[in-house]
């Protein structure tokens, strides 16, 4: 399937038609979806209904934006009107929500044609997407494999090449971590850039919605549509958006970037293959004209733990909601309201939502806040005060996305400190409010892709974009495609 710019001069000059590109989106689904499991809700019906009025619009000569058109994944936790949104778990198996997400809004307003619902761990809370209450998605470059998580079906869906592009949502690393996995771009953009309205929530100081491409180009021209102010969500930034894709320049050199390698993303626990690639692109950066630093962020390795606090605490009190009273399941075998409220949430939840509602509950109750959730907030801002003395000296951070490739499925399944450490890398950045992105810079012995994550400053999108858009056409690891055998 072709890059979006490339779907869009080929509707623009009648060469192929918003049906014929949808219609081979939707056989592919059907053709790979027994062996991936990207999607939990494919709307033909509806794709094929929207990609009929964009040719209607073109035999009109009217003039079509970059997106009309173009198939598009929807990560299931996003409200979709009169579309059942589960966020992969039962205890909303039959919810279709009354109302539109404003990304997913946005997307329908740009000409879009959104072909499915794609699945994701329970309530975004993982990092295989093996937790769906449904089915494990599988890694397109090897199906034994997971695609990462929790946004591992709309990564799968775009490396399997059932979509062009799809939206995920990243909380601690959920949509660059299984971008590193499957070998396709996955950005998480600045907290409040893009509205959350609408987006089921997990930890809502963390939540943000992004964009998976096959190419850096094609994640920026998803910003472009979803980004912007929202007065529908209390945290969206009320900013002007640049277009992202307008200072795209295959090298850095004359632009006096300074990049900084976090030292302490290196060493004990990084895989020797996932390390040798990353040092590749930084040398590859240097050669397109970037000053490297190595710079230190101390208290980088306490994300993880003050995460594993904040997160579970947020999700405690966003997933009380889910007691069988208003929507949603509820429990027919109960004599009260209380057994229905336990017994609704006993066999609506999973495995690691249970866990995660405890830990939160715990850290929250009377006596253990002041020690854990308060002190976890303020490692949370020690962690940024580290960032911003590092963009003090650099332009861009950069850092391995993953500190391994995509491991087998059910390997980590029962371990949930070693399920946990996946986000090693990618969750400080989320505490800290940043964009970052992961894009393919190598692959492993196993032919397993591995990710490069750069990190920007609050809203300078365009220059993290700038700089891993140099990188990627640089080399020819976006190129690769996943053989699904």
């Amino acid at each position: 399937m072709a890059s979006i710019r490339e779907l869009h001069e080929q509707l623009v000059k009648k060469e192929r038609s918003a049906v014929e590109i949808t219609q081979e989106a939707l056989d592919r689904i059907q053709a790979l979806e027994p062996k991936l499991h990207s999607f939990l809700t494919v709307t033909a019906q509806q794709a094929l209904e929207q990609a009929r009025a964009v040719d209607a619009k073109i035999a009109a000569g009217e003039e079509i934006g970059i997106l009309a058109g173009i198939p598009i994944g929807v990560k299931d936790n996003m409200c979709t009107k009169g579309i059942r949104t589960t966020c992969a778990s039962k205890i909303l198996e039959n919810f279709i929500p009354p109302y539109e997400s404003t990304v997913t809004q946005k997307l329908a307003q740009a000409g879009s044609v959104t072909v499915g619902k794609t699945n994701l761990d329970e309530f975004a809370m993982g990092s295989s997407t093996e937790n769906s209450a449904y089915q494990v998605t599988a890694n397109p470059w090897d199906i034994s494999r997971v695609p990462g998580g929790s946004s591992g079906g709309s990564a799968a869906a775009v490396a399997a090449e059932e979509c062009v592009v799809s939206i995920g949502s990243d909380t601690g690393g959920s949509i660059r971590q299984p971008a590193s996995f499957c070998g396709v771009v996955g950005m998480k953009p600045t907290y409040g850039l893009v509205s959350r309205y609408g987006l089921v929530a997990y930890a809502s100081s963390l939540d943000q919605i992004g964009p998976f491409g096959r190419s850096v180009e094609d994640a920026a021209i998803l910003l472009n549509a979803i980004a912007g102010y929202d007065p529908q969500d209390s945290t969206s930034l009320k900013v002007e958006i640049p277009d992202y894709t307008a200072n795209l320049t295959p090298d850095l050199k004359g632009k006096k970037l300074k990049i900084g390698v976090i030292k302490e993303t290196f060493g004990e626990g990084l895989d020797p293959e996932v390390e040798a690639s990353v040092n590749q692109a930084i040398a590859q950066l240097e050669a397109l004209g970037a000053e490297i630093h190595y710079i230190s962020c101390p208290r980088f390795r306490y994300g993880v733990p003050s995460y594993y606090i904040i997160a579970p605490s947020e999700a405690s009190a966003n997933l009380a909601r889910y007691d069988g009273v208003k929507y949603g399941l509820r429990s027919p075998d109960a004599d009260n309201l209380l057994s229905m409220y336990t017994r609704t949430r006993a066999t609506g939840f999973g495995t690691e939502v249970k866990r995660r509602i405890m830990i939160g509950t715990y850290a929250l109750s009377a006596g253990y806040y002041d020690a854990y959730y308060l002190k976890a907030q303020k490692v949370r801002t020690l962690i940024k005060e580290d960032f911003e003395t590092a963009f003090q000296q650099v332009d861009v951070l950069v850092c391995p996305t993953a500190p391994t490739t995509a491991f087998q499925a059910g390997e980590k399944i029962t371990d949930p400190l070693s399920m946990y450490l996946n986000d090693l890398m990618t969750i400080p950045v989320n505490l800290a409010g940043l964009p970052g992105i992961s894009v393919p810079c190598g692959f492993d012995s196993k032919g397993l892709p591995i990710g490069l994550q750069l990190i920007g400053k609050v809203l300078r999108e365009d220059q993290l974009l700038q700089v891993a858009y140099a990188y990627e056409q640089s080399t020819t690891w976006h190129l690769q495609k996943a053989k699904i055998a």
